[in-house]
């Protein structure tokens, strides 16, 4: 269910790719267009191992839920710049391990609110809140009456603050990390990871191919030692630190080297406020 929102029309562009659908698109889903598509294979020829790197994370996601649930009693997530409905969304995660685990999830995209509203309308202890994730006093205050703010809460960043662009003020990536965390009841746990790579050109042409592609709607590929600085004040859950996600508590064999991507990586972890 939907709360703290009025009834209203949400367009969707069918014309110009979005971050989400792309992310459906390389996931193997069928929630995207053509122009989605088009935008992925651009992609691909600049970073081929793209595609592997959703995989990846979309792993790294469903262990991370599935470790705050069973090892550190959160039984609440806040999901921000969710995405569209795949396998292994965090409230079926939650839930299958506990039923009363709580779900907030965030995002602006008009078909993953529309997607959204359809899918989780009869799970109550799920909602979804249209906003951008940078816009935390909304969030919070949509959120007011669904969490209890005696117990930690999960907040989730999971591949999503290289849509950001810095900014330098509230609404920088980092700014709004701090936010959050201030925002959150003792105890509770930030997830963060987000694109990066060695390679300054393929920051660079990625970068401006998706700010291009997306009307602007992207933020950059960082550098490893820029999305550590997004933890600074927290304590990072050490082992296993700050890594490439597929290292991340792993439950099967990590790729071996000669199977790692070399282009880019997803990479970040979790830390306790």
């Amino acid at each position: 269910m939907v709360y703290g929102e009025k009834p209203q029309t949400h367009h969707i562009d069918m014309n110009t790719p979005s971050v989400a659908r792309m992310y459906d698109a390389l996931l193997g889903g069928v929630t995207n267009y053509a122009v989605d598509r088009d935008a992925c294979n651009q992609l691909l020829s600049i970073a081929p191992s793209t595609q592997l790197l959703a995989r990846n994370n979309r792993a790294f996601l469903g262990r991370v839920v599935r470790y705050l649930v069973k090892e550190k009693g959160v039984h609440q997530f806040l999901d921000h710049g969710s995405g569209l409905p795949s396998l292994e969304n965090v409230h079926e995660v939650a839930q299958d391990l506990n039923e009363n685990c709580r779900v907030a999830y965030v995002d602006n995209d008009p078909m993953v609110h529309a997607f959204g509203k359809t899918i989780l309308d009869e799970n109550d202890n799920t909602m979804v809140i249209d906003a951008d994730m940078r816009d935390s006093s909304k969030i919070f205050q949509a959120a007011e009456g669904f969490f209890d703010w005696e117990k930690p809460i999960g907040a989730l960043f999971v591949s999503v603050l290289h849509c950001l662009a810095d900014t330098n003020d509230d609404q920088d990536p980092g700014a709004m990390i701090k936010r959050v965390a201030s925002k959150l009841p003792p105890g509770s746990f930030l997830v963060i990871c987000q694109l990066v790579s060695d390679k300054a050109t393929v920051r660079t042409k990625v970068t401006e191919l998706m700010d291009e592609a997306t009307g602007g709607q992207w933020g950059r590929v960082r550098e490893p030692d820029e999305v550590r600085a997004y933890f600074d004040g927290l304590t990072i859950v050490n082992p296993p630190g700050l890594v490439d996600v597929v290292d991340w508590m792993p439950d099967t064999p990590p790729p071996p080297p000669e199977h790692r991507a070399t282009d880019w990586i997803e990479w970040g972890g979790v830390a306790r406020v």
